[in-house]
C-alpha cells in the first residue's frame, strides 16, 4: 500500500479542557471549555492544510446522546476560534448512504468520530461508501480523520469490542473484530490508564503478536503521518506494547476462561513530543522542560 497523505489523530478520551471533565461521558457547561493553547484539538487545527479555516465534520454515531456530543464539539471548536463545524448525526447504515452526508465529508477538512461504543461504529460504517470515501480520501489528500476513544479504537484494521478489565487475562475474554480499516498492524486501546486495560493491550497483542498494541491514556493522543510515524500528542501517558520478540504464551493451549501466561512483551512508555516509527519498531525520545502553562517546549533529541 502507497503511503497515506492524510493525517491520522488518535484520543484516549478525555480531551484537556483544563477541568477533570470528560467530553465523551459528560455534559459540560461551557465555561468548563477552557483547551490549552497547544492542546489535542488546537494541534489538531495546526494539523490541517486550512488551519483555522479549516471545515469540520463531527461524527456521533458511537454516542448515545449524539445531539449533546455534537453540540459540545461545536462549542469546544469555536473556543478554538473555528466557525464551520457540522454534526453529521448517523444512526443507521440506510443513514449513512445519505447524498448530503456523502457531499459533506468530500468537502470537509477534518472529519472527527466522537466516543461511545466502537461497535456501532464498524456495524454501521463497514462496507459503505461512506467509509469508502473516507478510506479514499485519507489515502490520496491532505485531509485528516480524528477520533476519540470509540472513534480511535476503531480506526485500525482490528479493534477491540469488549473485554473487562479486571479479567482481561482470562482466555475468551477480550473479543476482537474488524474497525475501520484506517492503519494496519495496531490495535489501539483507550481510557488505558483509568480503567486499568493493560491486560485487554497484553491479551490482544499476545493472540496476535504481528501487531503493535497501543494503549492511549485520558488526554492522550497520537498524531499518525505518512501512516507509520506516530508523535505523542496531549499531556496524558500513551503505552506501546510490542510482541514481536515475544518468545512464549500459552494462549493457544489453555481452555476457554483459564488464564493466560505470555513471555517477552516488550513494552514502552511515550509521552508528549516523542515518537514512534511503526515501520522500524523504534522509539524516538525528546527532551522536555516544563513551563509555567502546563504544556512542553520542544527540545532537541536525545543523543
Amino acid at each position: 500500500m502507497s503511503v497515506p497523505k492524510g493525517k491520522l489523530i488518535i484520543i484516549g478520551g478525555a480531551v484537556d479542557m483544563g477541568t477533570n471533565i470528560t467530553a465523551d461521558e459528560h455534559i459540560l457547561q461551557p465555561d468548563y471549555i477552557k483547551f490549552f493553547e497547544r492542546g489535542i484539538l488546537r494541534r489538531m487545527i495546526n494539523e490541517s492544510a486550512k488551519q483555522l479555516g479549516s471545515k469540520i465534520e463531527v461524527i456521533t454515531t458511537a454516542s448515545q446522546i449524539p445531539e449533546l456530543v455534537g453540540q459540545e464539539y461545536i462549542k469546544a471548536f469555536n473556543q478554538l476560534e473555528i466557525e464551520n463545524v457540522n454534526v453529521i448525526d448517523i444512526r443507521s447504515r440506510e443513514d449513512a448512504a445519505n447524498k448530503e452526508y456523502l457531499d459533506r465529508i468530500r468537502e470537509a477538512d477534518i472529519v472527527m468520530f466522537s466516543g461511545g461504543d466502537q461497535l456501532r461504529l464498524s456495524s454501521i460504517f463497514g462496507g459503505t461508501e461512506f467509509l469508502q470515501i473516507l478510506k479514499k480520501r485519507y489515502q490520496n489528500e491532505h485531509f485528516i480523520v480524528a477520533g476519540t476513544s470509540a472513534g480511535a479504537a476503531a480506526a485500525s484494521t482490528n479493534m477491540i469490542y469488549r473485554g473487562q478489565s479486571n479479567e482481561a487475562l482470562v482466555k475468551g475474554e477480550v473479543q476482537i473484530t474488524a474497525g475501520l480499516g484506517f492503519i494496519d498492524s495496531v490495535i489501539i486501546d483507550t481510557h488505558f490508564v483509568q480503567r486499568g486495560r493493560i491486560g485487554r493491550l497484553f491479551y490482544a497483542v499476545a493472540s496476535n503478536p504481528g501487531i503493535l498494541g497501543i494503549g492511549l491514556g485520558e488526554d492522550a493522543g497520537l498524531l499518525i503521518t505518512e501512516g507509520c510515524m506516530m508523535e505523542a500528542i496531549g499531556s496524558g501517558l500513551t503505552i506501546v506494547v510490542d510482541g514481536k520478540g515475544m518468545s512464549a504464551t500459552n494462549i493457544y493451549d489453555v481452555e476457554m476462561g483459564a488464564p493466560v501466561s505470555i513471555e517477552g512483551l516488550k513494552v514502552h512508555v511515550i509521552s508528549i513530543f516523542d515518537k514512534y516509527d511503526l515501520d522500524q519498531h523504534r522509539l524516538i525520545m525528546k527532551k522536555k522542560t516544563k513551563v509555567e502553562e502546563g504544556v512542553y517546549l520542544q527540545m532537541p533529541d536525545r543523543d
